[in-house]
């Protein structure tokens, strides 16, 4: 008598559940990330360091303001201002618009030889067929982009449009979503980025911590997760719908650009900050 056959076993790990580090990125692996087939993609040296360089030593000459502290904790400082600072009703509130203007300004006067942010979307672009552009709201440009210093770290938390906002925060509704983030300083210890293969779920709530941002980190309790520690002038592209935390740092400032990136139904990729 042949032998019953043997169950298949049971993997350890979700194969679709991986950082994946690749020269630069191409439409293969955005398209896998759209479609899960990875959690994150890292490319070292995405920009030079003489680049990060450049504007890291512009930035480090300004101020830095804060996200509101009633609302992100532990405090978190930022160059540019983000809409999350201007939500009201699950819409935009209208001092984000104004707020722009000065955001836009404020980059202009860092005098740099290039804008970093339209250098990112190019590069994006370069690996998506429907191209890359700064997302709209009621017909008017969001902003392109903040720089920010996390060093007490970011609490757990995801991040969804479609949850945060009431409607379509864009103009061209979205099928997915991003963050990109691009390292300008990173600390010798600490600042790690920590992704949990978990999403949102209405029992959740049990473990938020405020009714604005953050959880506590026995929301993922037994989740896989992966970590990656940041590299000056690499780009990291991940699913910020899985519940996520920035490590605190020590040593160093942490200092990187980002925007969130949508996947908009018009086959474009749309970003935002």
């Amino acid at each position: 008598m042949l032998p019953a056959p043997s169950a298949p076993p049971t993997p350890s790990h979700d194969p679709f559940f991986r950082a994946v580090t690749a020269p630069a990125f191409t439409h293969e692996l955005l398209a896998g990330l759209a479609a899960g087939r990875y959690a994150a993609v890292r490319v070292p040296g995405f920009l030079a360091r003489e680049r990060c360089a450049e504007v890291l030593g512009a930035l480090e000459a300004r101020p830095f303001d804060s996200y509101q502290q009633d609302r992100i904790d532990p405090p978190v400082m930022r160059f540019g201002v983000g809409v999350s600072d201007h939500m009201a009703d699950g819409g935009v509130a209208d001092g984000y618009w104004k707020a722009l203007e000065g955001h836009r300004e404020a980059w202009r006067g860092l005098g740099l030889s290039f804008d970093p942010f339209r250098t990112s979307r190019e590069a994006l672009a370069a690996a998506w067929p429907g191209g890359v552009a700064v997302g709209r709201r009621g017909g008017l440009e969001m902003g392109d982009g903040v720089a920010r210093e996390p060093n007490g770290g970011f609490q757990v938390h995801f991040d969804d449009a479609l949850r945060e906002y009431a409607g379509d925060l864009l103009d061209v509704p979205l099928i997915g979503q991003f963050a990109f983030n691009l390292y300008l300083s990173v600390p010798p210890e600490g600042g790690e980025t920590v992704i949990w293969r978990h999403r949102w779920q209405p029992e959740d709530e049990a473990h938020r911590l405020s009714a604005y941002y953050g959880y506590d980190e026995a929301v993922v309790r037994g989740a896989e997760s992966v970590e990656l520690a940041p590299q000056v002038g690499e780009a990291l592209l991940l699913d910020p719908r899985f519940f996520h935390a920035v490590r605190p740092s020590r040593g160093a400032r942490r200092i990187a650009l980002g925007f969130a990136v949508g996947v908009g139904t018009n086959g474009q990729l749309l970003t935002w900050a």
